[in-house]
C-alpha cells in the first residue's frame, strides 16, 4: 500500500496531464490483480470504474487522484516515525491506495454486495470527473468518498453559491471626493450588508453559520479619480437546509440597482447521521477502533455533493493525516491499515444493513 501511494505521490499529479499518468498507473495497478477497469471519457475528462462483487445492492468507494500544487520535494515521499510524507498523502492518495487494495483483496473472494470503486483527476479544481460519472448512471447505494476525516465521519457539508458584484458609483477628481461616488467603498458597504442578512444568522446542528468570504475584490483606474466601479466575487457556503434561491433574493434586494451574477452553485449535502448505512458505518468503526467515530459537517465541498444531489447518501470517510494543502502534509499509517480493515468489514455486511436497521 505504501509503495502505491508513494508511487501516486511521485507522478505529481498537479494538472490534467499528470492526473492522466496517475490514473493509468492505478488502471494497470489493478488489471494486474484482476480488478475489472472501465476508463470514460467525456470532454477531455478521464475517469476510472472498478468493479467487484455483485448483488442488489451497491457501495460507491470515490477517490481524486489529483492534488494541489506544491513544491518539488515535497513530491518525494518518506517515512518518518509511522508516517507517510508527501503532497498528497494526507488529501487524499493514501485514502486511494488502500481502496484500491480493499478492492483487489475482496476479487478473492467477492461480498454479496456490488462495489465500485471511482478514481477521479480533478475534485481539487472542478469535480468534472465524479459529476460525468453520476450524470452517466454510475451510483449506488451508499457512497464513501475517501476524504481526510481522521477516521471521522462527514455526514454533511456546506453548499456553494459564488457570485460575481458590478457596483457602480460615480467618477470625480481625487482631490474632491465628496464629488463622486467611490464605488469601492460602495462595494466594501454591500459586502458588510450581506454579513448582516438573515439567511447568514442561520445555523444547524452541524453548522453554527454559512461562511461568507470576499475572495475578490477590482476596482479603481488612477490615483486622481474617484473609482466609478467595482467588482468582487463573494464566496458563499450556505447551510444544509437553506435555500440558494432565497440567499440571491436576500442579497439582490439589498444590492438595488449594481448587479449580481451566479458564477457558480453546488447544493449542500444533506445525509442524515440516523441514515442506516451511516449508523453501521459508525459501528463498524468502533468495532475495529473501539470508539465512537466523530460526527461532523464539512464547510468546504467535496464530490459527496455530486451523489446528495440525486438523494444518494454519500459520507467522507478517510484515514488520520495533517496538513492537507500545507507543508509537511502526511498520513498516518496505522490509520491506513485500520481504514483497510473498517472497509473490508463493511463491505462484507453490506447487504444486510438495512434489514438489521429495520429490525
Amino acid at each position: 500500500m505504501l509503495e502505491l501511494a508513494s508511487e501516486l505521490i511521485r507522478t505529481q499529479p498537479t494538472s490534467p496531464s499528470r492526473a492522466k499518468i496517475s490514473l493509468q498507473i492505478a488502471a494497470k495497478w489493478l488489471e494486474m490483480r484482476g480488478v475489472p477497469v472501465t476508463l470514460k471519457e467525456e470532454r477531455g475528462v478521464e475517469a476510472l470504474v472498478a468493479y467487484v462483487g455483485g448483488g442488489e445492492k451497491t457501495i460507491v468507494l470515490n477517490g481524486h487522484l489529483d492534488v494541489v500544487p506544491g513544491r518539488t520535494e515535497q513530491f518525494l515521499p518518506e517515512v518518518r516515525e509511522g508516517r507517510l510524507y508527501g503532497r498528497g498523502s494526507y488529501d487524499m492518495l493514501g485514502a486511494v491506495a488502500a481502496m484500491m487494495h480493499v478492492v483487489a483483496h475482496l476479487t478473492k473472494n467477492p461480498p454479496w454486495c456490488r462495489v465500485v470503486l471511482m478514481l477521479v483527476p480533478d475534485e481539487e479544481t472542478a469535480g468534472r470527473g465524479t459529476k460525468m460519472l453520476v450524470r452517466c448512471g454510475y451510483v449506488g447505494d451508499f457512497v464513501i468518498c475517501g476524504e481526510p476525516s481522521n477516521l471521522g465521519i462527514g455526514v454533511q457539508a456546506k453548499g456553494i453559491l459564488q457570485l460575481a458584484v458590478r457596483v457602480q458609483g460615480v467618477a470625480a477628481h481625487g482631490s474632491r471626493p465628496w464629488l463622486g461616488d467611490n464605488a469601492i467603498l460602495k462595494a466594501v458597504e454591500l459586502y458588510r450588508g450581506i454579513e448582516n442578512l438573515p439567511f447568514a444568522g442561520e445555523t444547524s446542528p452541524f453548522f453554527s453559520g454559512p461562511s461568507i468570504n470576499l475572495a475578490k475584490i477590482r476596482g479603481g483606474r488612477v490615483y486622481n479619480q474617484v473609482p466609478p466601479d467595482c467588482y468582487m466575487g463573494v464566496d458563499i457556503r450556505f447551510l444544509p437546509g437553506q435555500n440558494s434561491q432565497e440567499i440571491l433574493r436576500q442579497i439582490r434586494s439589498l444590492s438595488g440597482p449594481n448587479r449580481v451574477r451566479v458564477i457558480s452553485r453546488s447544493p449542500a449535502v444533506q445525509t442524515s447521521p440516523d441514515n442506516p448505512y451511516v449508523l453501521q458505518l459508525t459501528k463498524t468503526v468502533a468495532s475495529v477502533t473501539g470508539y465512537e467515530p466523530r460526527l461532523f459537517g464539512q464547510d468546504g465541498a467535496a464530490d459527496t455533493r455530486y451523489f446528495s444531489q440525486h438523494g444518494i447518501p454519500a459520507v467522507e470517510f478517510g484515514p488520520a493525516g495533517a496538513n492537507h494543502h500545507g507543508d509537511d502534509e502526511y498520513v498516518d499509517i496505522g490509520s491506513l491499515e485500520t481504514f483497510m480493515k473498517i472497509l473490508t468489514l463493511y463491505i462484507r455486511d453490506f447487504p444486510g444493513v438495512e434489514t438489521k436497521a429495520a429490525r
